[in-house]
């Protein structure tokens, strides 16, 4: 399997973590070079070990952003 690069180019925010250390993050990452997308995923302490996750473009971010506001949580 090709080796994955990745650089975190902004850290956004926390969303929650676990007792381990694990923690669930909105960031702005590079993967292999391309430009930086909205990421969610869990990163370890170090961001060197991570969990499965999604990436969003600003306009699909924007698209989702749209849609919470319509939920009532």
């Amino acid at each position: 399997m090709p080796e994955i690069k990745y650089e975190i180019t902004k850290e956004l925010g926390k969303l929650s973590e676990t007792e381990s250390g694990w923690a669930k993050e909105i960031n702005l990452v590079s993967w292999n070079d391309r430009d930086s997308v909205y990421d969610i995923r869990t990163w370890n302490k170090d961001h060197d070990r991570m969990g499965k996750g999604i990436t969003l473009t600003a306009s699909e971010l924007t698209a989702l952003r749209e849609i919470l506001n319509k939920i009532e949580i």
